[in-house]
């Protein structure tokens, strides 16, 4: 395993949540999580167009040659950000990131057990199986946690 690799990957899932409660405060500030995600989009594409800007501009010509399901990851991120616009003032910024997290995890298996979307296969085996079913329970223990009356103390 590339070290990099996982201090990016982890510096990435770690803004998940800021961004989350950014999004959520943005949201509630301006009464119109729509409007909260608009902006964090434009000021998301303006860092990236300057990234792309300042890395050069190679790959553009091919985009009118590639199929329409390869954009739809721009749909996916705008329900993203709205759902989380939305989730985080009423379900908690922690709710929220754990049912993203676990959806991903097992949606992430999927994809990677039947190659999808383009994806290497990476068969799924007991070891794989063993985090999942620690993840739905340690969902399940969090949501229990902070419905009981203790959880406070």
């Amino acid at each position: 395993m590339n070290a990099g690799y996982a201090v990016w990957a982890f510096a990435a899932g770690a803004l998940i949540p800021v961004m989350a409660a950014i999004s959520g405060t943005l949201a509630r500030s301006t009464g119109n999580p729509v409007l909260a995600v608009v902006v964090l989009f434009v000021v998301g594409l303006i860092a990236s167009a300057a990234v792309l800007l300042a890395t050069g501009t190679q790959g553009i010509a091919t985009l009118p040659t590639l199929p329409p399901w390869l954009f739809t990851g721009g749909l996916i991120i705008a329900f993203y950000g709205l759902s989380v616009a939305v989730l985080t003032p009423r379900f908690g910024v922690g709710n929220t990131i754990l049912f993203i997290v676990a959806a991903q995890i097992v949606t992430s298996t999927a994809i990677d057990h039947f190659g999808l979307f383009g994806a290497a296969v990476k068969p799924v085996n007991l070891v794989r199986l063993t985090g999942l079913a620690v993840l739905v329970v340690g969902v399940a223990i969090t949501q229990l946690a902070a419905k009981s009356p203790t959880a406070a103390q």
